[in-house]
């Protein structure tokens, strides 16, 4: 079965656009479309995909607060920002609500095919230009508790870029057991998406900073 993707943007002919392109690829399978935040929340309640394509900046119910929303309540649904603006305040508000990614709209299609393979995967990618950014922010607060040696070593993982598969076959643990890792971690660090955890091991020098 392809990686169920759901598109949200307010203009029609982006939406069409994202189809047409993102329909070329057999491992993806467009579910459903919604114009704005709240069809976004409701789409993933009844589709449950793995992956939404989030545009932010729309009426009704913005991206920002439909990522916070999904996350929240559907935490196996990972969201993309896609977004035809690079500002430090966008970039960090859709990274605190808990966008595993942060892309522009002039992206190539095989990028954003990319992008949504390894989302689904649970791969953090973010650009140089993006983490710098990101890392100007405030330092997150400390743990409510510290990480385990194992969680550790995932967060390490994670922060590097591997998928769960991956982290799963070098730790010798099923890919089940890194979600639930994954799970604790997040909840410890009191943030809402591997991005944000992923941050969290560059500023306390657990890894290197990202490449693309």
């Amino acid at each position: 079965m392809g990686i169920r993707v759901v598109i949200v943007d307010d203009h029609g002919i982006v939406r069409q656009g994202l189809r047409m392109f993102l329909g070329l690829d057999p491992e993806i399978e467009i579910v459903g479309e919604a114009a704005n935040g709240a069809g976004a929340v409701t789409l993933v309640d009844e589709l449950r995909p793995d992956v939404v394509l989030m545009d932010l900046l729309m009426p009704t119910v913005d991206g920002i607060t439909a990522t916070r929303a999904i996350r929240r309540a559907f935490p196996e649904t990972e969201v993309i920002a896609l977004t035809s603006v690079l500002e430090d305040s966008k970039v960090a508000e859709a990274i605190r609500a808990g966008a595993i990614g942060y892309l522009l709209k002039d992206t190539e299609a095989d990028a954003l095919c990319a992008a949504i393979k390894a989302a689904a995967a649970g791969q953090t990618q973010l650009s140089p230009a993006v983490t710098a950014r990101l890392l100007r922010e405030a330092p997150p607060p400390e743990p409510s508790e510290p990480l385990t040696e194992r969680e550790t070593e995932v967060l390490r993982l994670l922060a590097a870029g591997r998928s769960n598969k991956e982290i799963a076959a070098e730790l010798v643990i099923t890919e089940k057991t890194v979600k639930a890792h994954v799970s604790h971690i997040l909840s410890k660090l009191g943030v809402a998406s591997r991005t944000q955890a992923a941050l969290h091991a560059v500023r306390t020098g657990l890894t290197g900073p990202q490449t693309p």
